[in-house]
């Protein structure tokens, strides 16, 4: 199964450029039907505005954009690029504009639906979709802090912690990180820390800058 970058959750950000209220809204969507349905939504919610925009990226789905009255390719298109560059598949992004009475030029409108595009995505953040491997691992105390240094070295995730007679993790890693990571685990502890792989899951979890 491939990996493939998603919005974590939906996210929402404003900003005003010469007196135009830009509102950028994104969603991860799992089907076309559903991007339509959202973006139906926010004409519906911001009848009243100038402009609702729209560009969406369905993985091994369609790709589309819509300008929704703005000059021809100062919205819609620079929307898409936004979530093209950050990686993005199954995603809708909105840009609604109210119009301030001031015009911005085409140079203008791209710069602004491009911003509206990406501090959207920025309030979304970004979670990685792949094969993750679920690991069991009993840690005595005095491994704890280390261990989980190394958790976040090999890009995992620690999903829960039991205290008792030593530190129990169930953490997840990425498919092919899991056996690098229990073999590190046996080194650095000489032998004290062995875990072991418990299952498998495709999921997506979100992800820091770094990991891109």
């Amino acid at each position: 199964m491939e990996e493939y970058l998603v919005p974590t959750q939906f996210g929402e950000d404003v900003f005003i450029e010469k007196k135009s209220r830009f509102i950028g809204r994104v969603w991860p969507v799992e089907s076309e039907e559903e991007a339509l349905e959202k973006i139906q939504a926010m004409k519906k919610q911001h009848y009243d505005a100038t402009h609702n925009c729209w560009a969406y990226i369905i993985r091994d789905g369609a790709v589309r954009f819509s300008d929704d009255g703005e000059p021809g390719g100062t919205a819609g298109m620079p929307m898409l690029q936004v979530l093209q560059r950050e990686g993005l598949f199954n995603v809708v992004c909105v840009v609604t504009r109210y119009f301030g009475g001031i015009l911005l030029g085409a140079g203008g409108l791209v710069r602004a639906y491009t911003k509206g595009a990406k501090i959207a995505v920025d309030a979304a953040g970004k979670s990685m979709k792949r094969v993750w491997s679920v690991l069991y691992v009993p840690c005595p105390y005095t491994y704890f802090e280390r261990l989980k240094l190394e958790v976040d070295a090999f890009g995992g995730l620690i999903r829960n912690t039991d205290f008792g007679s030593e530190v129990e993790l169930e953490i997840l890693m990425p498919e092919a990180q899991a056996q690098p990571f229990l073999d590190r685990l046996t080194d650095m502890s000489a032998g004290n820390i062995e875990g072991m792989i418990t299952g498998q899951e495709y999921r997506a979890f979100p992800i820091s800058k770094g990991e891109e």
